[in-house]
């Protein structure tokens, strides 16, 4: 993402998960934001550009922005597993890599938008606080089923989505009165609103 990104490993539940953080610069982290990409068999990596936008998004907030490579992806090991070990995966990098006496933040694109949504269930079922902010953006929910999330997540998706139907997040979303951010025109990667994608994140994060 920029030169001080610090690429790492840890251990995952199928192995190794290769990671990369990037900090605010000239302050303490307010927190953690550990993200998550897209769909693996699809060419989904940590370095997908809508990833690293919500990464500049946090680092700008004064978080810590944490990506990593789901297993089977980019040098993580293990295969693709249907979106069930990946859930594992995202906990057991918020687990080692996110400071436990700090606040969490979870966020993800496509995919990694409802194995976020997962998470954040996990995380709550497991008697811990509810992830904040948690951020989804064209969040896969039509193919990979999720979870309710809390009022205040933040839900963004391209009016003119052609790989997650607008229409499938609405439907997903009207059950719990969530209210959904849609950028009109926009496809499912944000080509050219990567800009508008940050802000929007910014602002409401803030």
């Amino acid at each position: 993402m920029r030169a001080g990104t610090r690429r790492f490993e840890i251990a995952g539940p199928a192995g190794t998960l290769v990671c990369a953080a990037d900090d605010p610069v000239g302050e303490a982290p307010r927190g953690t934001a550990v993200l998550a990409h897209p769909h693996p068999l699809h060419g989904g990596t940590m370095d997908n550009k809508v990833v690293q936008t919500l990464a500049r998004a946090f680092v700008q907030l004064g978080w810590r922005a944490l990506r990593f490579n789901f297993r089977g992806v980019g040098g993580s090991a293990g295969a693709w597993d249907e979106g069930r070990g990946e859930v594992d995966d995202l906990l057991a990098v918020v687990a080692t890599g996110a400071d436990a006496s700090q606040p969490l933040a979870l966020g993800g694109f496509s995919f990694g938008g409802a194995m976020a949504a997962r998470a954040a269930a996990c995380l709550a079922d497991a008697g811990g606080t509810r992830p904040f902010p948690l951020v989804l953006v064209g969040p896969a929910v039509a193919n990979f089923p999720a979870p309710p999330v809390s009022e205040s997540a933040l839900v963004v998706h391209g009016e003119a989505d052609d790989v997650v139907p607008l229409a499938a997040v609405l439907d997903w979303a009207r059950p719990q009165t969530l209210p959904v951010v849609v950028v009109p025109g926009v496809g499912h990667f944000f080509h050219g609103q990567l800009g508008v994608l940050k802000r929007i994140v910014v602002q409401a994060c803030r």
